[in-house]
């Protein structure tokens, strides 16, 4: 049992904290896999650049639903979670999924083989399809946060910033992945706009990532234990080297010195996928739940977590 001495209870009857565990690290790589994938396919679908938009497409179309299914108790019944888009995100996340994966190929095939002009068929066609591939990236990219921002029983999670974090992680991630991919096909002003992008877009995960650690610390005791763990307990360490230093300080610090150089590009992007993925693990790791009846514990005379 976990000791109570800290706030946690564990599975004890006792009035406290108590971590989830049923998100955990495959659905991490899942929602990882998801967004590194997308982000890579829309940054590459605007730069018309054939091989990202392939990879992004491949990534999200395995790794995703794998370790999604891989969660799941029973994998053989998972199409049900498409039938209820009203009330459910994962069930528009597959959808959003369905539409990036189905249409994105087309698009690709399109742009590989010209099928408007060998089929005689029309542009508006061809346009629409690709519309309908960047509609379905686009919510993928933000999806998962949504999800996570529905539940109100952790503070951690339960913030508009979640899912805003989601799509900007994911848009820094594809920008440096297509940099990567496409650097012999880029001309080098696009390389630069690249370069540009994803600098900026590391500072803006920064500003987000503090910014949801603020806000939870404020909203409940919940969110303040979850923030103390990430900030100054179990996870502090694993969050300032992995995700802030390793994910984003050092990567920005690369792109802005020498963001020119291939080799440079590549660290950067590794460091920053190491650093997004750890991400991911630990705002499933911290996240506890909110003792609905923490505050009311003291006026019955009861023991309550501190």
């Amino acid at each position: 049992m976990i000791q109570t001495s800290t706030g946690l209870v564990g599975n004890s009857f006792k009035l406290g904290y108590r971590f989830q565990r049923y998100w955990d690290t495959s659905m991490a790589i899942a929602f990882f896999s998801a967004e590194v994938g997308t982000g890579l396919f829309l940054v590459s679908f605007y730069f018309d650049l054939l091989s990202g938009m392939i990879l992004g497409l491949a990534i999200t179309g395995t790794l995703k639903p794998y370790f999604h299914l891989a969660h799941m108790g029973v994998p053989g019944r998972s199409w049900r979670a498409i039938l209820r888009p009203d009330r459910s995100w994962i069930s528009r996340g597959a959808i959003s999924i369905g539409l990036l994966i189905g249409f994105g190929v087309l698009h690709v095939v399109n742009r590989s083989f010209g099928l408007e002009a060998t089929l005689g068929l029309p542009a508006a066609l061809g346009q629409a399809i690709a519309y309908l591939a960047v509609a379905g990236a686009l919510v993928v990219m933000c999806y998962q946060g949504m999800a996570m921002s529905d539940s109100e029983a952790f503070t951690l999670w339960a913030s508009p910033l979640v899912p805003v974090a989601s799509f900007c992680y994911a848009l820094t991630a594809g920008a440096l992945a297509a940099l990567a991919v496409g650097w012999g096909v880029l001309s080098e002003g696009q390389r630069a706009t690249l370069s540009t992008l994803a600098l900026t877009m590391l500072l803006v995960d920064l500003a987000v990532v503090v910014a949801i650690l603020l806000r939870a610390k404020g909203k409940s005791k919940g969110g303040a234990f979850s923030v103390d763990l990430l900030v100054r307990g179990e996870y502090a360490a694993s969050f300032r080297n992995l995700v802030v230093i390793l994910g984003l300080v050092l990567p920005a610090a690369l792109l802005a010195v020498a963001g020119s150089l291939r080799l440079v590009e590549l660290f950067a992007l590794l460091a920053m996928l190491v650093g997004f993925f750890f991400f991911r693990m630990l705002m499933f790791k911290a996240a506890v739940f909110e003792p609905i009846t923490h505050d009311l514990a003291g006026s019955f005379g009861l023991p309550s977590a501190r």
